[in-house]
C-alpha cells in the first residue's frame, strides 16, 4: 500500500514539475490549470498523510513555509552591481568606443536584454537543488527570502535536465515582477477587502517577497525572469547568450524580447523597436540593458566600483501624461531646506498613480510660470520621481493663483530664510530643533542605507517624535519595548522585533555610520569614498579640508560640509551619545589591528549558532580585521568558540575540550575595546 502511494507521489512530484517547466519557460502548456490544480493539492494530501515522501525540491513547497520572525542577510559571493544609465544614443556610442578602445578590437558583439522594473534577487542552486534566494541588497549584502521565493512558480526548485550534467553551484540572477493584469487583479481585490492598495508593480512585488509569512506572499502573482549568473561551479559559458540559452534549459523562463550577439547598429535600431513595444507588454520594463556578448572580454572589461564595464542600461524617455496642479504645499527637508511640491489630480503614469509632483524651488515655479489651477504635463524622471515639465497655458481659463513662498516654516513657525546658491536661491528653516528636520534626519539616519533599522518606518519615526520620544539619534538606541507598545502601530510581538532590529543595527560600518549623520553634500559614494581613506571615526572628525579635497572624487563643497559638521560642538556630543548607546563601527577595509592588548589578534575562533546583534558572516569579518583565523570545527587548538543562540554540539565539544567560550554579550563587549 505505502509503496503504491510513494510512486504516486513521485509520479505528481515530476508531472507538477514538468508541467511547471512547459508553462513559465516554453510558454506551452499541456494541460489546463484547473488540472494543474487539482494534481496540486492530491499532492499535498499525500504528502500531508505520508511526510516522508515529501522532498526539498517537491511542488508543494510552494505554498509556503511557518512565519519567520525576522529576515536573515547574507553575503552575495559576487557583488550585485548596479549599471550605468544611458539617455541617447551618443551615451551608447561612447560606451561603444571605451569598450572598443579597452579591448583594441572593432569585433566587438552584444546581447541585448529588456530592462524590467522588478526586484532583484539571487537564487543559488546546489547540485541541481534551490538552497538559497537573496535579495540585491546594497549590492555586497541582502536579505535571505528563500522561504518566499520557493513560492513564485516560475522558480524552478530542481533545476531541469540530466542530473549528471548539474552544475555543483549555480547562482543565477533575476528580475521578480508582477505582470499588470495580475497587479490590477490584486489592487481590486485588496480594494474590496479594504486595504491600502499599491503605487506600481514594482512596489507589490517588493512587498510580496518581504512577507515574513511566506504564505502571504504564495498568493500574490509573482513571476520572475533571469538575465544573468553570479558565482558558478561545474560548468561555463562562452557568452551571454549561451548562458541565457543554457538559463532555460534548466528550467528558468528568459524574456523572449532578447536580441544576441548584434553589433552596436543594430543595438540602436533595437531600441527604438523595443520602444515601441513598450506599451503592449504585460508587465513594465523602462529601457534595455546592452551587454558585451563574449564572457572573456566581460572579464577583460572588469568592473568599477559600482558597475561592470561591460554593460550599461540605455532608459527608455520618461513617460508624460497632463493633469490638474490642485495645490502648492512646501515640505521642510531634513537640512531645512523648503521645497514646494505640487498636489496634482491623481493620474496614472507608467503603472504608478502620481499624486504629487516636486517643484524644486521657488525659482523654478517662476520660471515656468507654475500656478494653482494650471493644467500642467507631468513626466516620472527616471520614471521613478514625478516632476512638472511645462504648464500647458493654452488650456488657462483665467483664474489660475500665482504661488507665494511662505515667510515662515509651516511646522515650527521660524522665519524662512533665502539663501543665495551658485545658480539658484533656497528658502530654509533656519531652526534646527524644526520637528519636520528632525523627523526627516531620524528617516534618514535609519533608513535601508544607514542604519538599517526593520520597522522603524516613516509613519512610527513621525510617531516617535510627537510623543517626544525621539529627540536625537542617540534615543533610537534607547527605545523601550513596553513604552513602544503602548504606540498606536505597534503591538507587543511588534515593539519585540523593533527591539531587535535596533540592537541588530549597533554594529555598522564606517561608511554607513558617517552616511546615517546626514551631513549636507555627503551622499552615499562621498562617505564611502571618505571611510576608505581612514581607519576610524575619529580621524575623519579631526581631518582638514584640504586633506578631504585630496580625495579623488571629494571636491571642495563635501569638503567644507563634512569639516563643518565635525567641527560642530552639538555634532560631536549627537555621536558621542551615539556611541555611548552602544554602537560599534566597524571598516570595511580590512584594518587589522596588531597590539598586545588585541585578544583577538593571531587566535583560532569558531562560531556557532544563531546571533542577535550581527550575523556570522558580519562577525568573521570582523575578526578577521582583527587579525583573527576563523575556523569552522573544534580542537585542542582553538582559543575561542562564540556562542550564539542554538549552538548545538560545537558547545559541547568545546566544554570538553576546554576551550573559553563567550556568550554574545561577553563577545560584543570585548569588541568595543578595539572597534
Amino acid at each position: 500500500m505505502n509503496d503504491a502511494i510513494r510512486k504516486e507521489a513521485r509520479r505528481l512530484q515530476k508531472e507538477l514539475t514538468e508541467h511547471s517547466y512547459q508553462y513559465h519557460v516554453l510558454d506551452d502548456p499541456l494541460i489546463s490549470d484547473s488540472e494543474y490544480d487539482d494534481m496540486l493539492k492530491k499532492l499535498i494530501e499525500i504528502e500531508e498523510n505520508f511526510p516522508e515522501f515529501s522532498s526539498p525540491d517537491s511542488p508543494t513547497k510552494r505554498v509556503g513555509a511557518p512565519p519567520l520572525t525576522g529576515f536573515q542577510q547574507a553575503l552575495h559571493s559576487i557583488p550585485m552591481l548596479s549599471l550605468d544609465n544611458a539617455f541617447k544614443d551618443e551615451d551608447v556610442l561612447d560606451f561603444h568606443k571605451r569598450i572598443v578602445k579597452n579591448l583594441n578590437r572593432e569585433d566587438i558583439l552584444y546581447t541585448i536584454e529588456p530592462k524590467l522594473d522588478g526586484v532583484a534577487v539571487e537564487l543559488k542552486y546546489e547540485n541541481g537543488i534551490l538552497v538559497q534566494a537573496i535579495t540585491r541588497g546594497d549590492a555586497i549584502t541582502g536579505e535571505v527570502v528563500t522561504q518566499n521565493v520557493r513560492t513564485i512558480r516560475s522558480v524552478p526548485l530542481k533545476l531541469h535536465g540530466d542530473k549528471r550534467k548539474m552544475p555543483s553551484l549555480l547562482e543565477v540572477r533575476g528580475e521578480v515582477i508582477i505582470r499588470l493584469p495580475d497587479f490590477l487583479q490584486l489592487n481590486k481585490i485588496r480594494l474590496e477587502q479594504g486595504e491600502t492598495i499599491f503605487a506600481n508593480p514594482r512596489n507589490a512585488a517588493a512587498g510580496s517577497l518581504r512577507q515574513l509569512d511566506s504564505k502571504i506572499t504564495a498568493t500574490r502573482p509573482l513571476d520572475i525572469f533571469v538575465y544573468g549568473t553570479g558565482l558558478v561551479e561545474g560548468i561555463s559559458f562562452q557568452s551571454q547568450a549561451q548562458m541565457l540559452l543554457a538559463l532555460k534549459k534548466f528550467g528558468f523562463p528568459v524574456n523572449p524580447h532578447i536580441l544576441p550577439g548584434v553589433t552596436i547598429g543594430s543595438v540602436l535600431k533595437f531600441y527604438k523597436e523595443l520602444e515601441a513595444l513598450r506599451e503592449d507588454l504585460a508587465y513594465e520594463i523602462d529601457g534595455m540593458v546592452i551587454k558585451v556578448d563574449d564572457i572573456f572580454f566581460q572579464r577583460q572589461l572588469g568592473e568599477k566600483i559600482k558597475s561592470p564595464r561591460w554593460a550599461i542600461a540605455y532608459k527608455f524617455a520618461a513617460m508624460q501624461k497632463t493633469t490638474l496642479i490642485k495645490d502648492i504645499i512646501v515640505q521642510v527637508g531634513r537640512t531645512g531646506v523648503i521645497t514646494p511640491v505640487a498636489i496634482l489630480e491623481p493620474v496614472n503614469i507608467g503603472g504608478a498613480m502620481v499624486s504629487r509632483a516636486t517643484l524644486h524651488n521657488e525659482d523654478e515655479i517662476k520660471r515656468k510660470d507654475i500656478r494653482i489651477g494650471d493644467i500642467a504635463l507631468v513626466m516620472r524622471a527616471g520614471d521613478v520621481i514625478p516632476k512638472v515639465v511645462k504648464i500647458i497655458e493654452s488650456r488657462r481659463k483665467g483664474d489660475e493663483v500665482p504661488f507665494e513662498m511662505p515667510g515662515h516654516c509651516p511646522v515650527c513657525h521660524s522665519k524662512i530664510e533665502k539663501i543665495k546658491l551658485d545658480k539658484s536661491n533656497i528658502n530654509k528653516c533656519v531652526n534646527t530643533s524644526c520637528q519636520a528636520q528632525l523627523k526627516q534626519r531620524i528617516r534618514h539616519f535609519v533608513s535601508k542605507k544607514a542604519f538599517d533599522i526593520d520597522g522603524l518606518g516613516n509613519k512610527i519615526v513621525d510617531q516617535l517624535v510627537d510623543e517626544g520620544m525621539l529627540l536625537s539619534f542617540a534615543d533610537v538606541f534607547s527605545l523601550e519595548k513596553e513604552k513602544l507598545a503602548l504606540l498606536d502601530r505597534l503591538a507587543q510581538k511588534s515593539a519585540f522585533n523593533l527591539i531587535q532590529a535596533i540592537e541588530k543595527s549597533k554594529i555598522i560600518s564606517l561608511r554607513r555610520f558617517v552616511y546615517a549623520l546626514g551631513i549636507d553634500h555627503t551622499g552615499e559614494n562621498a562617505a564611502k569614498l571618505i571611510s576608505e581613506q581612514f581607519s576610524n571615526l575619529s580621524d575623519i572628525m579631526e581631518t582638514s579640508e584640504e586633506r578631504l579635497i585630496q580625495i579623488n572624487g571629494i571636491g571642495p563643497e563635501t569638503a567644507s560640509s563634512v569639516c563643518r559638521f565635525f567641527s560642530n560642538f552639538e555634532n560631536q556630543m549627537n555621536i558621542k551619545n551615539i556611541i555611548a548607546q552602544g554602537v560599534i563601527l566597524t571598516n570595511d577595509q580590512p584594518i587589522i589591528i596588531e597590539s598586545f592588548e588585541n585578544i583577538f589578534n593571531n587566535k583560532r575562533i569558531v562560531l556557532t549558532g544563531t546571533l542577535q546583534s550581527m550575523t556570522r558572516s558580519e562577525a568573521k569579518k570582523i575578526l578577521e580585521n582583527l587579525g583573527a583565523d576563523i575556523t569552522s570545527s573544534i580542537s585542542s587548538k582553538t582559543d575561542f568558540l562564540i556562542a550564539g543562540e542554538q549552538a548545538g554540539s560545537k558547545l559541547e565539544k568545546a566544554e570538553k575540550a576546554g576551550v573559553q567560550i563567550l556568550d554574545e554579550t561577553r563577545f560584543t563587549a570585548m569588541l568595543k575595546d578595539y572597534l
